[in-house]
């Protein structure tokens, strides 16, 4: 059929809008109407690009929550891939989880015992990295760190743990006052 040749119910419908185009990291492109870019931007995806390239890290998956996660898988040959899950950094705080999760390949899994020990390891290379590369430590990525470390602590203590490394210590559950 002629393409070009339309019916008269064609020409009466509405037009359908066209679909959204995706951008290279999934998300939507940004529409006319979106704010411009900020200069903050283009360091934050720097960093991306540096972090990957200097840790062998792969992006699983971008996250929209601001959690994350890291894990290594092993082929049969031996090779190792590193890959984590994070939100794209676009503030202080998903650049704070990102880093978090490229901390835990950083320092290499299984360095540290017990686990959150290696959580609080994590999360004091991520404020680093943060510093070290000019980014904001807010003090809401700060309570992020110690509510998180203070989870850990908890968790590790739930499921047995005798003794609390010196570096947790600051991170004990204190008993609510009666």
């Amino acid at each position: 059929m002629n393409r070009f040749a339309a019916t008269l119910w064609e020409l009466l419908a509405p037009a359908r809008p066209a679909r959204p185009t995706r951008s290279p990291r999934g998300r939507r492109a940004p529409s006319s109407t979106a704010r411009r870019p900020r200069p903050i931007q283009g360091r934050y995806d720097t960093l991306v690009a540096e972090m990957k390239n200097a840790y062998g890290v792969r992006i699983h998956r971008w996250r929209s929550s601001s959690s994350g996660c890291a894990w290594e898988v092993r082929d049969r040959r031996g090779v190792v891939s590193r890959l984590i899950e994070a939100p794209y950094p676009r503030g202080p705080m998903s650049c704070a989880i990102f880093l978090h999760e490229i901390g835990h390949h950083a320092i290499g899994f299984g360095r540290y015992r017990p686990r959150c020990l290696e959580e609080y390891h994590a999360w004091a290379w991520a404020i680093d990295a943060m510093r070290a590369n000019g980014f904001n430590v807010t003090a809401a990525v700060q309570k992020r760190m110690a509510d998180s470390l203070r989870y850990a602590v908890a968790k590790a203590q739930r499921r047995g743990l005798k003794r609390v490394p010196r570096e947790l210590l600051p991170y004990l559950e204190t008993p609510a006052a009666t």
